[in-house]
């Protein structure tokens, strides 16, 4: 509660001396519940084996709940999504998995709600993985893929789930990689999975997809300047969106300037050449071209094998990316080693310590 030297206490500054005539009350309090009767009912917590056995039915519900509980960082939910995953394990991997990203604005969400349509319509289903970008202030995300997939969001064999990075996008990824699995489980034959954009998520999202889809745009300045090579030698197709209107020319340069770009990169380990197409979300024009591309990259890996061998390394990449992780977090969540990290940062911050010998003493702890 403020104090005045002269007027002594008060709860506002309004109510001072100096301010006489104004006034300002203090309020009424606010019971804690508006209903203070109300009884909230207990939500029902399903055993992994329920949860797999509506997994395998196709019982999205059930796959959410698993998904929730896989995200979830509780030791004992990590226990039990353990579960889950190995034995929904032996029932994955039958799906195309097919990783779109781009720069922001170049129309992804409404990229995957045309070609997933376009998807649907040839039988099976589909699921959207997206990974949110997450505040890095308030750790907040929007999750609103959903509202720009019209479509999809409406369809009955469409399944969306937004993920948020919460400053973590190796975690992040490794939960879809996981959540991967669960749909496949659950009958669904196509996965997209998108990212937050042109950045560090396109490595992990392309170990865990089959086909690696650049979404650009032309007309926006320099098309080749906001590419970086690592993306541009990741990506199996480059489709160019907004081909429409008095777009289209400038649509058809882009094409060209990204066709002669990709003859400097060395082959990708696939075998296959990356193509370059041009399409309209919006207009939904082209869309054929760009499928009949995907058809035509799955037909050629698993004709040469590196379908397969591709997955195996996946699978390799992902047990020691989870290895890292969880050492990681065991090193940061021991309480002896937290005092002794305070300890180091306190000498490093008085440069007493450099920060290398303050690392180096802190892992010698550990052997």
């Amino acid at each position: 509660m403020p104090t005045d030297p002269h007027h002594g206490h008060y709860d506002h500054p309004e109510n001072a001396a100096e301010y006489s005539g104004l006034t300002v009350n203090s309020g009424v309090a606010q019971p804690p519940c508006v209903n203070p009767y109300l009884k909230r009912p207990k939500r029902r917590v399903y055993t992994p084996g329920e949860l797999v056995e509506g997994i395998l039915k196709g019982d999205v519900m059930m796959l959410s709940r698993a998904v929730t509980l896989v995200e979830s960082v509780a030791p004992e939910h990590q226990a039990q999504a353990r579960e889950v995953i190995e034995k929904c394990l032996p029932y994955s991997g039958n799906s195309r998995r097919i990783g779109i990203t781009g720069v922001p604005g170049a129309g992804k969400s409404t990229s995957i709600d045309v070609f997933g349509f376009h998807a649907l319509k040839h039988g099976g289903k589909l699921a959207v993985l997206a990974i949110d970008p997450s505040s890095e202030r308030t750790k907040g995300s929007i999750l609103g893929d959903k509202t720009r997939m019209e479509k999809l969001s409406q369809h009955p064999d469409a399944f969306i789930r937004p993920s948020p990075s919460a400053g973590s996008l190796g975690g992040v990824a490794r939960k879809t990689r996981e959540t991967i699995v669960l749909c496949e489980a659950a009958g669904f034959n196509n996965i997209f999975v998108e990212t937050v954009g042109v950045g560090q998520s396109e490595t992990a999202v392309h170990s865990m997809c089959d086909f690696f889809m650049l979404i650009q745009i032309a007309g926006a300045g320099d098309e080749l300047q906001g590419i970086k090579r690592g993306i541009m030698e990741m990506a199996d197709g480059i489709v160019i969106n907004k081909a429409d209107g008095d777009n289209i020319d400038r649509a058809n340069l882009a094409k060209a300037q990204y066709k002669s770009a990709l003859q400097l990169l060395p082959s990708p380990p696939s075998g296959w050449k990356p193509e370059v197409h041009c399409y309209s979300g919006y207009y939904e024009l082209g869309i054929d071209e760009v499928w009949d591309m995907i058809d035509r990259y799955f037909a050629f890996i698993e004709k040469n094998g590196y379908f397969e061998r591709q997955r195996r390394e996946q699978a390799r990449y992902w047990m020691y990316e989870t290895i890292d992780s969880e050492l990681r977090r065991r090193f940061y969540d021991d309480p002896e080693r937290a005092r002794a990290i305070a300890e180091a940062e306190r000498l490093v911050l008085s440069n007493r310590l450099s920060p290398f010998t303050a690392a180096y003493n802190l892992l010698g702890e550990n052997r």
